[in-house]
């Protein structure tokens, strides 16, 4: 622990007094580079920079900083990450629409031709279709169809995500598959898809036909299986690694198992000796928790490139109470944190969000967020962290 005055803070407790906190020293982390050599595919899937002063009814209309939210991507790149982009923790469906989404990826795709061989995936969804149009699966395929041709027309790849749309009126496994199997059988190329839990989103309950989770799995390997030329992998956000494990040891060879469990991530990207393929054996990572974390994840990924899972376990367990309680029910709202973390780190000049979704946490969640991120050695620029937090607390009235 240092013993610099000005790296201490005035924290509320939980009876309301404020109590000295002092930060440590952030951590020096040994970062991969946008050209390294990893053993792991990572994507962090990223967040959006709302654009503060536009004169706009935040709860209704969106409107983005185009220039940091790419910048921040450009981030990512730099530190070996990949980035799936317009997915949910660029708060697709909960403030950002299908033509915002549009936009960012065609953007971001421009972007990543800065980085040689960077790694980029986006979000196609149904979103432009609201749940309670949707009267049948023929209008939930011609909207997967919409948005498939708009990202490959931009340049991008495909990472399917779960259908609001179809959950709905989708009558049970039969229907996902003649979904399912239509789109990949279209696809140009391999896709990534995105299995998100109803903790994520309470309108994808019952996803792929059933609320009993082994028969969803049943029905989800079954469309990969008849699809494997067509499936990258499948990312899995169901906050239960058991599950995840017993569906990674059953994927066709070289389909990849994209970890999308924030609580459980180090273990699974690790993985164990089990299963008669690699892609059996570990999880790739397709993680939202990857933004907030990333220097940390980088330099795991790093490590454990250069055979030393002793200093990849080292760095990333610290990160695990952080994530824990960014991701902490209700999980929706994980974004808040996401976004917090950005901006005490100075990669954004605002605690605002698309949607006003920086009003989804309390104050005293930001409060364990700070010690969480300071513990793991995160906040990386100390003195701009305590100056925002100071602002933050300020407004809150917790001076």
């Amino acid at each position: 622990m240092n013993g610099r005055t000005d790296l201490q803070i005035r924290l509320p407790g939980p009876d309301g007094r404020t109590v000295p906190y002092r930060l440590r020293e952030p951590a020096n982390f040994a970062t991969a580079t946008a050209t390294a050599q990893l053993t792991r595919i990572a994507y962090s899937a990223a967040h959006v920079v709302a654009d503060p002063r536009a004169d706009i009814d935040p709860w209704l209309d969106c409107a983005v900083d185009w220039d940091a939210t790419i910048a921040y991507r450009r981030h990512l790149w730099r530190l070996g990450l990949g980035v799936a982009e317009a997915m949910d923790t660029a708060q697709r469906g909960m403030g950002m629409d299908w033509p915002a989404s549009l936009e960012l990826i065609r953007r971001s795709v421009a972007a990543a031709k800065e980085f040689p061989g960077a790694l980029l995936a986006s979000g196609c969804g149904t979103d432009q279709l609201a749940p309670e149009d949707a009267r049948s699966v023929d209008d939930v395929i011609r909207a997967y169809e919409e948005q498939v041709d708009a990202i490959e027309a931009a340049g991008g790849r495909i990472v399917l995500m779960a259908s609001r749309a179809l959950a709905k009126v989708a009558r049970g496994p039969a229907d996902y598959e003649k979904v399912y199997d239509r789109i990949l059988r279209q696809a140009r190329e391999p896709v990534i898809l995105h299995w998100l839990g109803d903790m994520f989103d309470p309108a994808l309950a019952g996803y792929w036909g059933s609320t009993d989770n082994a028969r969803a799995v049943e029905t989800a390997l079954g469309v990969i299986s008849a699809n494997a030329a067509k499936v990258d992998g499948i990312k899995m956000s169901l906050l239960d690694k058991d599950i995840e494990i017993a569906v990674r040891r059953r994927l066709p060879a070289g389909v990849r198992m994209y970890t999308g469990d924030d609580f459980n991530y180090a273990e699974l990207i690790a993985g164990d000796e089990i299963g008669d393929s690699d892609n059996q054996r570990h999880s790739d990572a397709l993680l939202g928790i990857f933004d907030a974390i990333a220097p940390a994840a980088s330099a795991a990924l790093l490590a454990l490139a250069q055979n030393d899972r002793a200093k990849f376990e080292t760095i990333l367990a610290p990160t695990v109470p952080l994530s824990r309680q960014i991701f902490r029910a209700p999980t929706r709202f994980y974004k808040t944190g996401v976004v917090f973390m950005a901006w005490l780190n100075g990669h954004q000049e605002h605690f605002t969000m698309v949607g006003g979704q920086q009003s989804a946490r309390s104050l005293m969640h930001f409060v364990e967020l700070f010690r969480l991120a300071d513990a793991a050695g995160l906040l990386q620029k100390p003195e701009l962290a305590i100056e925002r937090m100071k602002s933050l607390l300020a407004l809150h009235g917790a001076t």
